[in-house]
């Protein structure tokens, strides 16, 4: 009974020391195989070249052997903020290894220490190696090579792209141009040209002739000038009332048409009209072919021509008016005078 006793309590005894014994052991396995894990996942650093000249680039790597648990951080440059991030490329797989690639440029010449990367493993830091880079200036043979001035700015041409994003505003504003310009001045002259196309030709040539009148281009030497507006004046009259080329014709040619019109036509244009015609019109070609110089007061008696001239020309257009209404007219009472017979029967 005594030793069935003893070695209960031997039992009891031994139970806590062996359940200690085993958590120390579980202890001990994890930390040899986190240090397995951190041992196995070893971190480098690869690049291309160390020295370099001021704008060329080193292509520069962190490799970590292992897939999981594995964080990159932030790329750490120089103290002086020399050496400058190009580019950073995204983390890529290469046969169980993780490889965060960079491409480095400095601009200023130097000795430039790249510090310590850290790289988590499962949340534990772990550091690479530092990196001297030395960076160059070029050297520049200014014997051999001639310095040359310095260039003027270049003005560079614009396209469509940037007038467009630059003036877009005058995209709106040239519509709105554009019809003020058709209102005010487009548009006022078509109307002034309808307003003058309804002015009867007898009236346009007395404004003409007035207007003539104040210029005094005779009265100052303009006596070519003075005689050709004169008869062209006329002539327009002529060609208008009586749809005669008056413009293109010569002066012997105009005279042959107006008596063939008034024969033809029986227009009843005095002798006297013709004659002062033919008179106005022969004396303007000797002014501006043979260079001939009136007196003033044969000018004066060709301005008074010119006018007795339109006054003939519209006294012969009432008169053929007043004929045709009498004509008319006489029509008119031949057929209802058979009607006034029979009522008055």
């Amino acid at each position: 009974m005594k030793k069935y006793k003893n070695i209960q309590n031997k039992a009891l005894i031994t139970l806590p020391f062996l359940e200690i014994k085993k958590r120390t052991v579980n202890f001990c396995v994890f930390l040899v195989c986190l240090c397995g894990v951190t041992t196995f996942a070893q971190v480098s650093l690869k690049a291309d070249t160390t020295k370099i000249r001021i704008g060329e680039q080193i292509n520069y790597q962190i490799e970590v052997d292992g897939i999981n648990g594995i964080e990159f951080q932030k790329l750490q440059l120089d103290s002086f903020r020399k050496l400058e991030v190009l580019k950073s490329y995204k983390i890529d797989t290469l046969k169980n290894k993780l490889i965060k690639k960079y491409t480095l440029t400095s601009f200023d010449s130097g000795r430039y220490m790249l510090p310590k990367q850290m790289v988590k493993i499962f949340s534990r830091p772990v550091f690479t190696d530092s990196l001297i880079i030395n960076v160059s200036t070029v050297a520049i043979d200014t014997i051999k090579q001639p310095i040359f001035p310095i260039k003027a700015i270049q003005k560079q041409s614009l396209n469509l792209k940037d007038y467009t994003k630059n003036y877009w505003w005058l995209l709106l504003l040239l519509p709105i141009i554009g019809l003020i310009i058709w209102y005010f001045f487009i548009r006022k002259k078509e109307t002034e040209k309808e307003r003058i196309a309804k002015i009867p030709p007898f009236e346009m040539a007395v404004q003409q002739l007035e207007n003539l009148d104040k210029k005094l281009l005779w009265q100052n030497n303009k006596t070519k000038a003075y005689y050709s507006e004169l008869t062209d004046i006329i002539r327009t009259f002529i060609e208008k009332e009586l749809k005669i080329p008056a413009l293109e014709s010569t002066t012997n040619e105009l005279v042959n048409a107006i008596k063939k019109t008034n024969n033809s036509n029986k227009l009843e244009i005095s002798k006297k009209t013709v004659l002062k015609l033919k008179d106005l019109l022969q004396e303007a070609d000797l002014v501006k072919f043979a260079k001939s110089k009136p007196f003033a007061n044969e000018i004066e008696m060709h301005r008074k021509y010119a006018t007795l001239i339109l006054e003939g020309l519209k006294a012969v257009e009432i008169k053929e008016i007043e004929k045709e209404n009498t004509t008319e007219f006489v029509a008119e009472n031949k057929i209802e005078s058979p009607n006034k017979k029979n009522n008055v029967e």
